[in-house]
């Protein structure tokens, strides 16, 4: 019996390396907004450094635009996985029939066609997704790199690093690993991530109780 062979590339909404709930963790993390001294030597030393990756996870800029996006894949891997039962369904329904027979022949040909237009549907999907995925990422970058570049210029700051404020669980490898690999050793107090984040518009005061999602890259994922 034939089965019917279909993409694994349709749309999902979970992220390639990790579901949303695994994800999800503390808005703060170790030092940013927590000191209230955080960023007072950076004009002194005329040197900064700031986290990006929180500022994504609270800038609601990106975060909104993220969380719609997944809502539309959502609804477009609902529709895909429809027509996917469809063609098993018929699939199903052509296998009853008698091999050679016209009844055969004509459902069988109907199915390559509807396989072939099925395929090229969920491709086109996939690059759309992705592609509008990257401008909102690009969209944010380009918001958070003028607002950091803003700061900077106010205050007499010739360079802004990047690092990783999250606290290190010494328990998990990846965390020990990225601390080992962060360029970024020490600051005194040079963080300007939360002057960053208020030249965005966002309030660090509230950052801490809100605890929003961290926005996850979002990738197909393999439907059998």
């Amino acid at each position: 019996m034939r089965k019917l062979l279909l993409s694994a590339a349709i749309i999902g909404l979970i992220s390639s390396t990790a579901g949303l709930a695994q994800a999800q963790q503390a808005a703060a993390p170790g030092g940013a907004g927590a000191n209230p001294n955080h960023g007072a030597n950076a004009a002194r030393y005329g040197l900064a450094v700031v986290d990006i990756s929180f500022i994504f996870k609270n800038y609601p800029g990106f975060t909104s635009q993220i969380e719609a996006l997944k809502g539309e894949m959502e609804a477009a891997d609902g529709k895909l996985k429809a027509d996917r039962d469809r063609l098993v369904q018929m699939e199903e329904q052509r296998n009853t029939l008698k091999p050679g027979s016209p009844e055969f022949k004509q459902l069988d040909e109907q199915l390559a066609h509807l396989k072939a237009e099925f395929t090229i549907k969920q491709g086109t999907i996939r690059r759309d997704f992705l592609e509008r995925e990257a401008k909102v990422y690009y969209q944010a970058y380009t918001d958070v790199s003028n607002a950091v570049r803003s700061f900077a210029s106010q205050h007499n700051i010739g360079m802004v690093l990047r690092f990783n404020g999250d606290a290190i669980d010494p328990a998990q490898r990846e965390d020990v690993m990225r601390a080992i690999m962060q360029p970024i050793v020490h600051q005194n107090n040079i963080d300007i991530t939360p002057d960053v984040l208020a030249v965005l518009g966002v309030d660090i005061r509230t950052i801490g109780a809100a605890k929003p999602a961290v926005p996850t890259a979002m990738r197909p994922k393999q439907v059998q």
